[in-house]
């Protein structure tokens, strides 16, 4: 009998699961399909073709994918490389704390190209894959001016404290902050316009509602000071960078393709007030499926009339840790790196740069997405990065990120699920 299995069923969607089919006559070829339905409705799914090894068993961490959704030798090739059925959609987990992704795993026998509800598997499973861990609390902030979610692992603590940021879309993004607290952090998930009561658009970067979230980050019984980290991706990134030169309780940042200079909207802070580059619309450019291609829209910062929109990172006094995916087509964030760590004493920073990956590095178990519709925008924006190299860099990516953090931070006590 045929039967296929997902070890350990359940799992955080960061770590590794083993994928194995026995039963199998020896040689016979196979498809391996995974498929979820995200939170919309939207479904993803991933297929492979396998030959079955001599005792009839396939085992995508020992045998080659010899095509379908990737090639080669990808123990977590079915997860990684999920692509939707609608174009432009990505996978992001909205309810973190309510309920798993689901991915239904299916054996059929011969290449399948498409499946329907004809087509009978010969076996099947069924995997869960957690953005928390056991005994975690999500936490929903309304203090003050600050708005956000908060995950507390449990226990009494304290823990090391972390801010979560996302980028230019605005709203509020819960799935990284839920995989780093699984590690032992305290992360406060902070939206910083576009979620309930903020402006509906970002004007301005006012330091003070960044400063007045990392008080109330400290502030909480269960969160060990003095310092606490920031990691940010994209306009995150350019706020994080900020946070870290103006703010002394930013000890530890996590840079993940962002910029050093203020774009479109000034920062202020107090008294001080940094003017932006602006942006250049009419040099977009209307990319495959008619995407919006935006990295001429970002003027080169090294000329000398921009100086003064320059994030003066020879102030920062904590360590930062710069990510970048070298195919990244939202700008040139190698370029922006570079730039912000020539200001900045050389053991003060370390950049890791991925060529073939795109702008949005996130955990592992997220699938590239290169091209997605986004708020505030009339066409879908392309993003960038390469489905193989993409993965490489976010396993690897991931797990510099965790172990900047507890250097930094002082150290944590992972969960198991």
């Amino acid at each position: 009998m045929v039967e296929v299995t997902v070890t350990p069923q359940s799992s955080l969607a960061d770590r590794p699961v083993q994928v194995q089919v026995r039963g199998l006559s020896p040689s016979q070829l196979v498809t391996l399909r995974a498929s979820l339905t995200d939170e919309q409705g939207e479904r993803f799914q991933a297929r492979a073709f396998f030959r079955a090894d001599e005792a009839g068993e396939v085992d995508p961490g020992r045998h080659a994918a010899l095509g379908g959704s990737y090639t080669g030798v990808w123990p977590m090739g079915l997860f990684w490389f999920l692509q939707p059925d609608t174009l432009f959609r990505r996978l992001v987990k909205r309810d973190v704390a309510g309920s798993p992704y689901r991915v239904h795993l299916e054996v059929f026998d011969g290449v399948r190209l498409v499946t329907g509800p004809q087509d009978q598997p010969l076996a099947s499973c069924e995997a869960e894959r957690w953005y928390v861990g056991p005994g975690m609390q999500r936490v929903p902030i309304r203090e003050g001016r600050v708005r956000g979610a908060l995950f507390l692992p449990p226990g009494p603590g304290p823990f090391p404290g972390v801010i979560d940021l996302f980028g230019g879309a605005g709203g509020l993004i819960e799935f990284r902050a839920g995989l780093l607290a699984s590690r032992g952090f305290a992360v406060l998930a902070l939206a910083f316009f576009a979620y309930d009561d903020l402006p509906r658009t970002l004007a301005q970067l006012d330091l003070e509602y960044f400063e007045e979230a990392a008080e109330l980050l400290l502030r909480h019984p269960k969160v060990r000071g003095p310092g606490l980290g920031v990691v940010g991706v994209s306009k995150g990134g350019e706020v994080a960078l900020a946070m870290a030169t103006f703010l002394p309780q930013v000890v530890a940042t996590v840079w993940i393709n962002g910029t050093a200079f203020l774009h479109g909207n000034p920062l202020v802070y107090k008294d001080l007030r940094i003017p932006p580059i602006p942006y250049y619309t009419e040099r977009v450019i209307f990319a495959e499926l008619g995407a919006l291609d935006n990295s001429a829209i970002f003027a080169d910062p090294r000329d000398p009339a921009y100086s003064t929109s320059a994030i003066p990172a020879e102030k920062i006094r904590g360590k930062v840790l710069f990510v970048v995916g070298e195919a990244d087509r939202s700008f040139n964030s190698k370029l922006f790196a570079e730039l912000a760590m020539a200001r900045m004493p050389p053991e003060s920073c370390r950049l890791l740069s991925y060529p073939g990956a795109g702008h949005l590095i996130e955990p592992p178990g997220s699938p590239l997405c290169s091209i997605s519709s986004i708020r505030g925008t009339p066409r879908p924006v392309v993003w960038g990065g390469e489905a193989q190299a993409h993965a490489k860099a976010q396993e690897h990516s991931w797990q510099e990120i965790v172990q900047f953090l507890e250097l930094h931070l002082g150290p944590t006590a992972t969960m198991k699920l």
